[in-house]
């Protein structure tokens, strides 16, 4: 059965964001507890695509796995290596595409926290703090690039864990992976109130049928799909 607990699982203290770069909320702590599950230690190759601020990519690399971290945004890497010298944890931080930045590496573990909040525009944006969390009509921008690549870039019996809202669809990408090669699960759940980005959202929301009228809070899920 799923756990719905929030994390117990430590993440970074004292971490500093640069404007514009998502800092850990709910989702995070939801993530963060799932990992804390997964074996890591030395030798373990380890992948966060969308790292932001570097907290799970600091938690995974404090347990002395070997953290590749990928973002988009600059203002995430330098971010992200900033947190890195000031907790003094060795953290290898790249700007780019996760694929294009990955080519010929394989890995034990993948995670991610990608952008999924449904947005009225088609396209994801291409710059500002909204890249952080926007993904097209169904929120399904870049949950469906991720179970399309990342199985390619596992080891065998590699690990890919992904946190989304319910409301982009958890069966649609537990099928995606299934169809990718992966066993995949849902391992977790937890609701949370809605924020101020969803509840801005909440007409349109309605409008497409992706809210119930009067809908509060919001379902997250982690799922879990390993290759064989």
């Amino acid at each position: 059965m799923p756990s719905t607990a929030l994390s117990l699982a430590t993440l970074p203290e004292g971490l500093l964001a640069l404007p514009g770069v998502y800092q850990p909320q709910s989702d995070t702590r939801l993530l963060a507890a799932e990992l804390a599950r997964e074996e890591l230690g030395p030798g373990t190759e380890v992948l966060e695509i969308g790292t932001g601020t570097g907290a799970l990519a600091l938690h995974a690399a404090t347990r002395g796995a070997q953290v590749t971290a990928v973002d988009v945004s600059w203002r995430a890497v330098a971010t992200a290596q900033l947190n890195a010298w000031v907790h003094r944890v060795p953290l290898r931080v790249l700007h780019g595409d996760f694929a294009a930045r990955t080519t010929g590496r394989r890995f034990d573990i993948i995670f991610s926290n990608p952008p999924y909040v449904p947005a009225p525009d088609c396209r994801p944006p291409s710059h500002g703090p909204e890249r952080a969390w926007d993904a097209g009509r169904d929120g399904r921008a870049v949950i469906d690039r991720i179970c399309a690549d990342a199985p390619a870039l596992l080891r065998p019996a590699g690990i890919l864990l992904m946190v989304h809202s319910g409301m982009c669809g958890a069966d649609e990408t537990l099928d995606r992976l299934a169809r990718a090669g992966l066993a995949a699960t849902i391992t977790a759940t937890s609701s949370v109130p809605w924020g101020p980005i969803l509840r801005s959202r909440r007409t349109w929301l309605e409008q497409q049928g992706l809210a119930a009228r009067a809908e509060e809070r919001e379902e997250l899920v982690v799922i879990r799909a390993q290759r064989p």
